[in-house]
């Protein structure tokens, strides 16, 4: 099994959603957004030869592009908010997202919605704004879901069709389209570089099972889609892992499957109730397993028999080889179910049983 790993601290691993005001400045002031239009003349020579393009071949980038760039969306937050994650001015956030259904809903990432309290929504790189509704969000996931009225989607703006996460391998196809420092409609290719990493969520809980890719990803591609070489999402961009925030060909993208899982609840509008364990865990080097490093105060564990320095090998029935799997096997219970817990303990295995509890909003220290 392909063991996940945690983002190393001596990486900046921050949100992507850029408060474009702030960078755009700084763009102008590059030049980039330079008004002044130049005009280059060249005497044609007496005789030329036009060579002409070769047509692109199905399923190419630039087939997928035109075939879903029309259902990516172009999003702005403002309003009182939590502020930009990137230290933008407060309240005021752009990101990406896309096009889900014929009804006018939009996923994107939780962290771009909740800089602001009034949305607006541009699908296609030219398309109008569009005033948009929040229909749920989850800090959890890092996902989030708004709603623009169905009758106003342009025409050429289509739903983008969702994969699945279990067939994808290393070395597969990833295309990124979104609107970094607030440029729409760019597109950036690379590959999945690697499967099952874990990223932290907005509100300090493991996201298991992300997707790593080296297209390019920046401020901006938050919220937008991961695609793969037909053009079908595999995931959310969300993150990078960076020293100078910007792309340093690592990102991470929330699956597809965490998608579709959490996004039909959002567009409901339900509290989203996940179990909790309450344990802080690492992997010891060398060994399978999850051992714990901490306990919540007074969440359930603590009440347990369960104490720091236990390797916990199985939950349930099931195996534990490292702290993504502890997470992603506590994700699969509901809140009051009992679990017995297998743990290795002074170099004897013993059983502990727990009472699973209900996450909190934000995870809790100590």
């Amino acid at each position: 099994m392909q063991r996940s790993s945690r983002l190393s601290n001596l990486f900046f691993v921050f949100l992507g959603a850029a408060a474009v005001g702030l960078v755009i400045a700084v763009l102008a002031v590059a030049g980039v957004f330079d008004q002044t239009e130049r005009v280059v003349t060249r005497q044609a020579p007496e005789q030329t030869t036009q060579i002409a393009q070769p047509k692109a071949t199905v399923g190419s980038v630039s087939d997928i592009y035109a075939k879903v760039s029309g259902g990516v969306a172009f999003i702005q937050a403002s309003g009182a908010g939590g502020g930009s994650p990137l230290g933008g001015p407060q309240g005021e956030a752009s990101g990406s997202g896309f096009l889900l259904d014929g009804s006018g809903r939009v996923v994107t990432n939780e962290h771009v919605v909740s800089a602001g309290s009034r949305f607006s929504v541009r699908l296609g790189a030219d398309g109008d704004p569009l005033p948009a509704k929040l229909l749920g969000k989850d800090a959890s996931t890092d996902l989030a879901v708004l709603e623009v009225d169905a009758g106003s989607v342009p025409k050429t703006s289509k739903p983008i069709a969702l994969a699945a996460s279990g067939s994808l391998r290393p070395g597969d196809s990833a295309i990124a389209i979104g609107s970094p420092f607030g440029l729409s409609g760019t597109v950036t290719t690379g590959i999945i570089s690697a499967l099952d990493r874990e990223i932290e969520s907005p509100n300090g809980f493991p996201i298991s099972g992300v997707l790593q890719t080296d297209a390019a990803i920046n401020p901006g591609n938050s919220g937008g889609p991961l695609l793969d070489g037909q053009g079908r999402v595999i995931g959310v961009n969300s993150q990078i892992a960076s020293s100078s925030r910007q792309n340093s060909g690592v990102g991470f993208a929330v699956p597809v499957d965490t998608v579709r899982d959490v996004v039909p609840q959002l567009i409901k509008g339900g509290d989203i109730e996940r179990a909790y364990l309450g344990v802080s865990t690492t992997q010891d080097p060398g060994q399978d397993g999850a051992v714990v490093a901490d306990l919540t105060a007074g969440g359930p564990a603590a009440g347990s028999a369960l104490r720091p320095g236990d390797r916990i090998t199985r939950f349930g029935d099931e195996e534990i080889d490292d702290p993504s799997a502890l997470s992603g096997a506590v994700l699969q219970r509901k809140p009051g179910e009992r679990v017995e817990l297998t743990v290795e303990r002074g170099g004897r295995e013993r059983t502990i049983e727990v009472e699973l509890g209900k996450r909190p909003d934000q995870i809790r220290q100590g």
